[in-house]
């Protein structure tokens, strides 16, 4: 298998993504920010925001992934399945659960007056 390492993501600049609640709870949804592509969730009464890119079919589908949860360390934590494999990332990390060292960018995320605003890499 061969995996698409993408080039580090240049800082973005704090930019407002949606309202809130145009993200349905438990979904995704892409943002084109300075020509990245974000994946932004609203998870469990949070906001992520991951790059789109799917590192290991190099397609660009994170945000139509189904969200949920797993344990680790007693802790459980919030996750992202890609829509074509099936791989899974952590997503406050962006972690891949199943092959170590490999991760997707993360963005900082924010919520004001209803907005989610996505910034630089967190």
């Amino acid at each position: 298998m061969t995996l698409t390492v993408s080039p580090i993501p240049p800082a973005l600049p704090w930019t407002r993504v949606c309202a809130v609640s145009d993200i349905l709870p438990g979904t995704g949804v892409c943002a084109l920010i300075a020509g990245q592509q974000v994946a932004v969730f609203r998870v469990a009464g949070r906001v992520f925001a991951l790059g789109n890119l799917d590192p290991f079919t190099g397609v660009g589908v994170l945000s139509r992934g189904l969200t949920g949860s797993y344990t680790r360390d007693g802790q459980t934590r919030l996750k992202v399945a890609s829509p074509l494999l099936k791989h899974t990332f952590d997503l406050e990390t962006g972690e891949s659960l199943e092959t170590p060292g490999v991760r997707v960018p993360v963005y900082a995320t924010r919520t004001e007056g209803g907005d989610v605003w996505t910034g630089s890499l967190a």
